[in-house]
């Protein structure tokens, strides 16, 4: 492992300019978006007074969330010193800046007003979680920066077991902020709840790891390098441990608010009531970005055969995509509990489950950020030398007969 050779991909060939080009066509949607929104109005989004925060905060939410997770196999490789890991590590490090960089991205477009940020940049209210969560974003893609540097020059190398440290603490400190946010409303009957900041954390160290996972099998599907299947069934029985770690919070934060009164309403519209987010919970949730995926990583399979491994990635993936949507959008519909005990309804819609359909604008400013964290990891595998030639079963694990 210690004599692995580390090299950049070429970027000349027909099909990584072919796969700029996709990129290319997925920013241009999103530039179209925000520009068509910044200049119509929020209006012709799905959004309204009682959902403010539509799908492009879904994508937002989850681009950061995995970004945390995404720095798992580095933070594996240095918090911990595991050796097999570290060759996967400079990777893992660029993806994690790629995804909270394109999340933010998309965060930032939809304000509706960009140019405020330099309000939220320049004046801290330190009782605010969104002011907080600015400091940690920053910190976030300094840290991680400096972390890389100690990777990619031997010359600072030998600093790298306190940058991976303090990477690890701080990622965990970030994805804590990111979920207290929604755990310190107060003003949404399906927030407010401490789990939600724990739960935020599990779930970024599996959405992250799906990602990973595909970026990595792709690189060397594409560029026609050797990955063996140590590393295949290392990563794929980690992913597995982090999407059961996943079900369980969800299901405690459900069964939690099943035993508060209160809260009934609230889970009788989520679990039974709620019409498509009832079926994003059941179905895109639990059945297929869950249960699927821990069959599909755990069941037997024939060696060399990856389909499975490709199959329960992008299900995690698109299950903490409906995870995210159930949380936020769910969150927004549900009417407050102003009176327990009473029905309470005004000119205000007090009272009444809001409606929301995400327009097509939305999903074009998504799949925007998305592009822009692929391009970034894309263009970080053409100039530095982030991954081995090969990663055979004969270089990562040589002793196994």
């Amino acid at each position: 492992m210690k004599n692995l050779r580390y090299t950049t991909i070429e970027g000349n060939s027909p099909r990584f300019l072919g796969l700029l080009a996709i990129y290319g066509f997925f920013l241009l949607l999103g530039f179209y978006a925000f520009v068509t929104m910044e200049h119509e109005g929020h209006w012709i989004t799905g959004m309204t007074n009682q959902v403010i925060w539509g799908l492009p905060h879904v994508f937002a939410i989850f681009l950061i969330v995995a970004a945390s997770g995404a720095l798992n196999v580095a933070s594996i490789a240095s918090a911990f010193n595991k050796s097999f890991y570290k060759p996967l590590a400079k990777l893992s490090a660029v993806l994690a800046i790629a995804l909270l960089a394109g999340g933010l991205i998309v965060l930032l477009l939809d304000l509706g007003r960009p140019d405020r940020l330099i309000v939220a940049i320049t004046y801290y209210n330190f009782k605010s979680i969104f002011a907080w969560n600015i400091i940690l974003y920053s910190g976030f893609f300094a840290i991680v920066g400096v972390y890389l540097w100690t990777m990619l020059d031997w010359q600072v190398e030998k600093y790298k077991r306190i940058a991976g440290t303090a990477a690890f603490i701080w990622r965990l400190i970030l994805t804590t902020g990111t979920g207290s946010i929604f755990g310190f409303l107060v003003a949404r009957q399906g927030y407010d709840e401490a789990i939600l900041a724990p739960m935020f954390v599990i779930m970024s160290f599996s959405y992250g790891l799906a990602i990973y996972l595909l970026v990595l099998m792709a690189t060397y599907k594409w560029t026609g390098r050797e990955l063996g299947d140590a590393v295949i069934n290392r990563l794929q029985n980690l992913l597995g441990v982090f999407v059961a770690a996943t079900l369980y919070f969800a299901a405690v934060y459900h069964l939690t608010n099943l035993y508060i009164t209160e809260h009934h309403g609230f889970e009788a519209y989520i679990l039974r009531d709620g019409g498509l987010i009832t079926n994003m919970f059941w179905y895109g949730q639990i059945v297929f970005g869950s249960l699927l995926p821990l069959a599909l990583v755990y069941c037997p399979r024939p060696a060399k055969s990856r389909l499975a491994v490709v199959v329960a990635s992008i299900l995690v993936i698109l299950g903490g995509m409906a995870a995210l949507y159930v949380i936020l959008i769910g969150g927004q519909t549900y009417p407050m509990t102003l009176v327990p005990g009473y029905e309470a309804s005004s000119s205000f819609s007090d009272g009444v489950i809001a409606s929301y359909s995400p327009s097509k604008w939305e999903l074009m400013l998504g799949l925007g950020g998305v592009a822009v964290a692929l391009l970034i990891v894309t263009f970080g595998m053409k100039l530095f030398s982030l991954l081995p030639e090969s990663l055979s079963d004969k270089v990562t694990n040589p002793h196994k007969s």
